[in-house]
């Protein structure tokens, strides 16, 4: 099975649940949103499912994510499939790294699901560089590693290490859960270019070959997030929203192993 190209700009749906998820998505691949982000414990497949109905599914990229303390990688594959209506994924994430369970294991699970055609890839979410040496050292193919990461939480190692290994980075998170959009360095450049500071965040990530995944609550917004090709960043622009950085974390919860070291 083919695996396609990520989007360079998904839809977030975390948060999103009933008709008005399925309105909003709809609305999401008439503007030209290719890439729809959803997860079991979201509780909106059956929605997103009835959403893409009567769209060219092999236009769209549909990313799901697993939760380990949710049971059975694959269990959870067929389960969101079957609330997707649809016969694969695109790209089945590991939500969150549990250094409880056996990643070998688990990862022969994601091989298989590839090799049955259920899914075109799979990838991490949330990992640290010790969590991916991990991944690495049992010869996975990682396709992806879903981040927080934006200019309060510029990880610039972890980045650098993802494309040294071929594993793409992917930001979620691209305004720091509304806090960059009150930044003033954020909204001078905004006003600079004529354009809204949510813009500028994500066109920091579109120059940086970064794809997203990125909430929106309106038509307006679904709309603003797509126009990002008819300006640019100037490298002065891209140092300065760069120096923000300050290890900000906005989703940082109880199971989270951020802290883990491998010596």
């Amino acid at each position: 099975m083919t695996k396609k190209k990520m989007p360079p700009i998904g839809l977030g749906t975390w948060n999103l649940r009933g008709d008005a998820c399925a309105e909003l998505i709809h609305s999401a691949l008439d503007l030209g949103y290719r890439h729809i982000d959803t997860a079991l414990n979201y509780n909106n497949q059956v929605y997103i499912g009835k959403a893409i109905q009567g769209f060219d599914r092999d236009k769209i990229f549909i990313t799901s994510k697993v939760r380990l303390d949710q049971g059975d990688v694959e269990d959870v594959c067929d389960i969101c499939l079957k609330e997707l209506n649809i016969d694969f994924l695109d790209l089945y994430l590991i939500h969150w790294p549990d250094r409880s369970k056996p990643l070998d294991v688990i990862l022969e699970k994601m091989e298989r699901l590839k090799k049955r055609g259920k899914i075109k890839a799979y990838g991490v979410s949330n990992f640290t560089i010790a969590h991916l040496r991990d991944c690495l050292d049992l010869k996975a193919s990682i396709f992806c590693n879903q981040v927080e990461f934006h200019p309060y939480l510029y990880q610039k190692e972890l980045l650098e290490f993802c494309n040294k290994h071929s594993i793409q980075l992917v930001a979620y998170r691209p305004l720091g859960k509304g806090a960059l959009l009150n930044d003033p360095i954020v909204c001078q450049i905004a006003q600079d270019k004529t354009r809204t500071a949510s813009q500028i965040l994500l066109r920091f990530l579109f120059q940086k070959q970064i794809p997203f995944v990125v909430k929106a609550s309106s038509e307006k917004h679904l709309k603003d997030n797509l126009s990002l090709d008819d300006f640019s960043l100037t490298k002065e622009e891209i140092i300065a929203l760069e120096s923000l950085n300050k290890n900000k974390r906005f989703c940082d919860q109880s199971w989270s192993d951020f802290d883990y070291r491998r010596l």
